[in-house]
């Protein structure tokens, strides 16, 4: 379909909880191609929500087997509409980094391992596994879709964000 642009914080599009998706339509599949276009596009993102595009439903794409951090253990391309972690253990601290938060990374504990479940873009109910790095890139897209960004999530501002080289 198209690469939208990313809204980027703080529009308060990005702080608003996102709407279930309803039903699998024509309008869905069109918003989770534009998910798709706009994430790779980017060439570095390992994930994209729908309100990252002003699009305030419950949708987030997600591909981490590009990322040599996710290259090794991921289930390639996710499309995930109304996902719901079931289940999640462990705590992994890792940098993140946002699209939507292009000057700044920070430090973010998340689960390690989740059970995430999902219906996926043929309308088939899914649940499945994810561990270290693909769990937290569906847990930052899963937080977008509650209105929360990684800056959320970090500790302590002045110790955990840090501004991105060049910015």
């Amino acid at each position: 379909m198209a690469v939208k642009e990313i809204l980027c914080y703080p529009d308060p599009i990005l702080k608003q909880v996102c709407a279930p998706v309803d039903a699998l339509s024509p309008d869905t599949d069109a918003l989770v191609q534009d998910l798709v276009d706009t994430m790779y596009a980017a060439g570095h993102s390992v994930g994209v929500a729908a309100p990252q595009i002003g699009v305030t439903r419950r949708a987030v794409v997600v591909d981490v087997s590009h990322s040599k951090m996710g290259r090794n253990n991921n289930h390639g391309l996710l499309v995930m509409i109304n996902p719901e972690i079931l289940e999640h253990e462990g705590k992994k601290r890792m940098r993140e980094g946002c699209m939507s938060v292009p000057d700044y990374t920070g430090n973010v504990v998340r689960a390690e391992r989740i059970v995430v479940q999902f219906t996926d873009r043929t309308g088939s109910e899914r649940v499945i596994e994810a561990e270290d790095f693909e769990a937290v890139a569906i847990q930052h897209e899963i937080d977008h879709l509650d209105g929360l960004l990684f800056l959320d999530r970090v500790a302590d501002r002045k110790a955990d964000v840090f501004r991105r080289k060049g910015s």
